[in-house]
């Protein structure tokens, strides 16, 4: 069956990439409107600026945010909760490297970093915040999207995206990821969406520092065939990245056990260094529903903020 794709539609693709995005964007709103109901606090429950209310010390809380008078009155340690900030500036970070025009299931896994950047920019572009992005490819030049306000100026941004052509070689995602941090910029939300398969020493780093600042979000994009290898006889692959061609005897069952056990090996890796860099992180796959497990995510990132309110 043939699959429409949202990215790398070439120059005669522009009416079709439309139409997909217009579908698209109609899902995200319909969905996620109607499963996350409520006032807008933002998509991650990062500090923000204005000031909450106050809620008991626990035991790895921000010391800096202690809330003297009320402890001085109550006798026990309080710290001051903070909401996020009503005007926000968010900034992806979006690899497009040559394995993401991969995908074995619903979607390529180019598909879903758009599909994640749709619903991205649903989430944060209201009330007169902005979005802006910096969008990787195989090749050396990163494109540059400016942050504006307001739901025509996203639709543009999420065009462009979908525009960008995919070409061999991969990205440095590290460079990419650091992009955000130049010029510095007043506090805000920081999503990078990639398949992170480039090597963890080359991103964490830049990750680490992004987080000091703005409140970053990690969205990993997977193929089930990545984490494992179906029992189909001898297999031909093609790295996206360099054209080799590997062949693979999947009958295998040992190949296939340490397939997984790299895979899986691997995909730790990745997860400990989002955790170490203080990122949240969000993993989506092409086999399963993807919008479910962003509403998921972010009801579960509202559960944690409204944990421990004061009595």
């Amino acid at each position: 069956m043939a699959r429409t794709t949202l990215s790398g539609l070439g120059a005669g693709g522009t009416a079709r990439a439309e139409a997909v995005l217009s579908r698209l964007q109609l899902l995200v709103t319909r969905k996620l409107d109607g499963l996350l109901q409520g006032d807008y606090v933002g998509l991650l429950p990062g500090p923000g600026s204005e000031a909450g209310e106050s809620r008991e010390y626990r035991p790895g809380d921000d010391v800096r945010r202690m809330d003297w008078p009320v402890t001085a009155r109550t006798t026990t340690p309080h710290v001051r909760r903070t909401v996020a900030d009503r005007e926000l500036e968010t900034w992806m970070a979006i690899d497009l490297s040559a394995s993401l025009d991969f995908g074995t299931a619903k979607l390529l896994k180019s598909d879903l970093v758009l599909a994640a950047a749709t619903a991205m920019a649903h989430l944060t572009v209201r009330g007169g915040n902005r979005i802006g992005a910096v969008v990787g490819t195989g090749g050396p030049s990163v494109v540059r999207l400016p942050a504006r306000p307001g739901r025509k100026e996203a639709q543009g941004l999420l065009r462009a995206i979908a525009g960008v052509e995919i070409k061999p070689g991969r990205a440095d995602l590290g460079e990419l990821i650091d992009m955000l941090n130049r010029p510095p910029r007043r506090r805000g939300v920081a999503v990078v969406i990639s398949d992170f398969l480039a090597p963890v020493d080359g991103w964490a780093r830049p990750i680490r520092k992004l987080a000091v600042r703005h409140d970053v979000l990690a969205v990993e994009v997977v193929d089930p065939r990545e984490l494992e290898l179906p029992d189909v006889g001898v297999l031909t692959l093609a790295d996206p990245e360099t054209g080799a061609l590997h062949e693979v005897q999947t009958a295998d069952e040992k190949l296939r056990h340490r397939y997984a056990e790299a895979a899986a090996e691997q995909r730790g890796a990745i997860a400990s260094a989002l955790r170490a860099a203080g990122a949240a992180h969000l993993r989506l796959r092409t086999d399963t529903d993807w919008l479910l497990d962003i509403v998921r995510f972010v009801a579960a990132q509202r559960h944690a903020r409204t944990r421990g309110t004061t009595r």
